[in-house]
């Protein structure tokens, strides 16, 4: 009886860990240039960050291709730079893979290669683009993700890392392109109390957002000079309504007075690739929505 008095206040806090680590959800969240995380999913992952779950961030081009001055190994080097101080601000880890950006294909090498970093993360949800877009790597990458979602869990596949024991659900980000099928948000995060921080998050990719994309717009003199006038301008042209079907979805999930009252969500299409959840497991792996 004495030494089970003696390890009960250890096996109390074994089972407890225990309990705790089960709990946690393994989010990836897979794109084809450093910033498109961010932008397709950075309130969501900042939610799932502030509650104590791992959140990974894969950019699958090294995007040494986007920007109107600079290229090749000192673009790739500077971008690097950036996703690294945007995963610091949303408290995730961010990787970027060595492939060019704008010449991506949906090679076995690269499949092979995402396909461990998923079961290295031990991922419940995998988020990428849907493969209907205008630039082909983020189609590319899409095709990757989706060529993945099944083989995960094969262990012949990649041998060298262990298999999931199970499919994880994946998720396809929002996107407004209509053709062959419209985005239709099956689930849908208000993070209207993150979006300012998602919007931090984003500012540290400066080549792009101050630089490449409002060059391509022929916005580049609108830019503010001053830091903190950057990031209100950079709120203010990212700033984009909620559409009817994902105000919709987040009634569904939140309720209609929250749905009403958000100003900012994220929203997410399941694939048909990954796990099928019910709305009970969506639940569980979204924490944040609403019961």
């Amino acid at each position: 009886m004495k030494t089970l008095a003696i390890l009960f206040p250890f096996l109390l806090f074994s089972f407890l860990t225990g309990l705790s680590q089960e709990s946690k959800i393994n989010l990836v969240v897979i794109g084809a240039h450093p910033d498109d995380c961010d932008i397709d999913a950075g309130g969501t992952a900042l939610l799932f960050a502030e509650a104590g779950h791992q959140v990974l961030f894969v950019s699958v081009t090294n995007g040494d291709a986007g920007h109107h001055q600079m290229s090749g190994e000192a673009l790739a080097r500077r971008r690097m730079e950036e996703a690294q101080e945007a995963g610091r601000r949303l408290g995730v880890k961010y990787v970027v893979l060595d492939h060019h950006d704008g010449l991506l294909m949906p090679e076995l090498e690269i499949r092979l290669e995402l396909i461990r970093l998923i079961r290295e993360w031990n991922a419940d949800v995998v988020i990428g683009p849907r493969p209907n877009d205008y630039h082909p790597d983020h189609r590319n990458t899409a095709i990757l993700v989706q060529d993945a979602a099944y083989l995960v869990i094969v262990p012949n596949i990649a041998p060298d890392t262990p298999p999931l024991k199970k499919n994880p659900v994946f998720l396809y980000t929002e996107d407004r392109f209509q053709k062959p099928t419209p985005f239709r948000p099956d689930i849908a995060v208000d993070i209207s109390n993150v979006v300012e921080q998602k919007i931090y998050a984003m500012a540290a990719h400066q080549s792009q957002f101050f630089e490449w994309l409002p060059w391509t717009a022929g916005r580049l003199d609108e830019v503010p000079q001053k830091e903190e006038d950057r990031f209100l301008w950079l709120a203010a042209t990212r700033k984009s309504d909620i559409s009817p079907a994902i105000r919709e979805s987040l009634a569904k999930w939140y309720g209609p007075d929250q749905a009403a009252s958000a100003i900012a969500a994220e929203a997410f299409e399941i694939c048909e690739y990954g796990r099928r959840p019910s709305e009970e497991q969506i639940r569980q792996l979204f924490p944040m929505l609403k019961r």
